[in-house]
């Protein structure tokens, strides 16, 4: 018995012995008819090794047993902490005179010992009971944590959906959790695998089909854990796995849900699983909705970008496609650097929106055909001003005003409109100076044919370090370099096409 236990016992037991007086020498004994109060007490514990331990159950009140030694008098309890059955057990001192045993007396105490152990019993049990529940509240606000964890800390897609569900196969200690949404062919699971699944692309094939449309039929959670259960001849046929299948509602629709998958070896999903599987489909839908709005708002985003695109590209037809390319180029060059998802989106639209400002400047200028005097070359180096100006009103696109607003710095300090120099020239807007200047100097404007790849290539070398960053400049001369296709999409000619 653990040692916490048993000073339990002995509490229960100093409690009967100075109730009785001394004139009885008292104990517990366990069903198995050991002595657990008093350890030294050889006495008793021969005593008890001798009793009928089966007799323990009809013994509710004080019983008294004849023994060689003199009368033995027993009352059944129970242990607390699951200790299971046990008795208290009392004799008669013999130096104790006939008229100082109150039998009533220790029948008294003994009952108030047992009430007291039961009383205690019933809380230990009320107890695990709350501890229990406690535990169970525990992994769902700890699961919860863990969902608001991702939503905060990522954009919303599939890679959210991918952490969310291998958050929920760790903490329901799940084989397998997956997520279903048969309209759009999409199965996204995670593993958690206590032993190996060989044929888990069919069996995430098979999800999709009557497994979906079952749950999709009742909307209610499906939970299957008996391998006779009578569902199993036409769901998961011929696959002994247990099945926690939870819908995910999007209004009145159910376009999917939320399945875990276990071993048959392993415990079956319970009640808490359940809820808390329910707690996850929950979430999902939120992140599905949430999608959507993402969705919504990003396809307005890039309408309004187009239209600014288009009108700039209206004044002067001779750039009409220029912001496309330098977008894909710049994109294109972030993820050789490995930027991250944040940044690639700042990227995206700081990119497309580049010369946005040039909105305010007259065509008179614009568009002219031939050398900028010092005055119009003035209201060009305004256009990223006004590219600031008009995108600081737009919450969606603050991120990406820097790279707009300073591709056309220099690393030597020399550029415009605030003369930054090197690193301190945020690095969107390195990566979108590398991109407009290739694309300005391969594209054909009115005065002049755009120049070959293997020119823009020497002419970008020999401003490296004072006009670009020169470890830019590297990273994107390597992606040309191992994506020639880039280069015809783009539609840049090469040397070896005039000759």
């Amino acid at each position: 018995m653990p040692d916490s236990d048993t000073r339990s016992v002995a509490r229960y037991g100093r409690w009967l012995q100075r109730s009785v007086g001394p004139h009885f020498t008292v104990g517990i004994g366990s069903s198995e008819g050991g002595l657990l109060w008093p350890e030294s007490s050889a006495e008793l514990a021969g005593t008890l090794s001798s009793l009928p331990c089966a007799e323990l159950e009809c013994l509710p009140s004080m019983q008294r047993l004849d023994s060689a030694d003199g009368p033995i008098y027993l009352r059944a309890i129970t242990l607390p902490d699951a200790c299971g059955a046990g008795w208290l057990v009392a004799t008669t001192r013999h130096d104790a005179a006939p008229a100082d045993i109150e039998l009533d007396a220790l029948a008294d105490a003994m009952d108030d010992v047992a009430a007291a152990l039961d009383d205690a019993t019933h809380l230990n049990t009320e107890m695990d009971l709350l501890a229990g529940e406690l535990a169970e509240r525990y992994e769902e606000l700890h699961l919860v944590y863990e969902i608001d964890r991702h939503l905060a800390n990522q954009d919303l897609g599939t890679e959210v959906l991918q952490d969310l569900l291998q958050s929920c196969a760790e903490q329901l200690n799940a084989d397998v959790a997956c997520f279903v949404r048969p309209a759009d062919n999409l199965t996204i699971s995670a593993t958690n695998l206590s032993k190996p699944i060989h044929n888990l692309d069919l069996v995430l094939v098979e999800m999709r089909g009557d497994l979906f449309r079952f749950v999709s039929s009742s909307r209610t959670t499906l939970v299957i854990n008996n391998t006779d259960d009578p569902r199993r001849a036409y769901i998961f046929t011929d696959m002994p796995y247990k099945v926690l299948a939870c819908p995910v509602f999007q209004g009145i629709e159910m376009p999917a849900m939320l399945v875990l998958l276990n071993h048959d070896s392993k415990p079956d999903f319970s009640n808490s699983d359940r809820r808390l599987g329910e707690v996850m489909a929950h979430q999902i839908a939120n992140v599905m909705h949430m999608q959507g709005m993402f969705a919504e708002m990003r396809r307005f985003t890039e309408q309004m970008a187009a239209a600014l695109i288009e009108a700039v590209e209206a004044k002067d037809p001779y750039t009409r496609g220029h912001s496309e390319r330098v977008h894909l180029l710049s994109m294109r060059l972030g993820q050789g650097l490995r930027l991250r998802t944040e940044e690639m989106e700042n990227l995206h639209w700081g990119s497309l929106l580049h010369d946005v400002g040039k909105i305010g400047i007259p065509d008179a200028v614009l568009c002219k055909p031939g050398r900028l005097t010092s005055d119009e070359y003035t209201f060009i180096k305004v256009h990223p001003e006004r590219s600031y100006e008009i995108l600081r009103h737009v919450d969606r696109l603050k991120g990406a005003i820097e790279g707009a607003r300073h591709h056309q710095e220099k690393f030597d300090g020399t550029g415009y409109p605030h003369g930054l120099r090197g690193t301190s020239i945020p690095l969107l807007a390195r990566i979108i100076a590398v991109a407009d200047t290739y694309d300005s100097i391969t594209s054909s404007r009115a005065y002049r044919a755009g120049s070959t790849h293997e020119a823009a290539v020497k002419e970008m070398t020999r401003v490296s370090g004072t006009q670009l960053d020169p470890e830019l400049l590297d990273v994107f001369l390597r992606i040309c370099d191992d994506d020639p296709a880039l280069l015809v999409k783009l539609g840049v000619r090469r040397e070896w096409d005039d000759r």
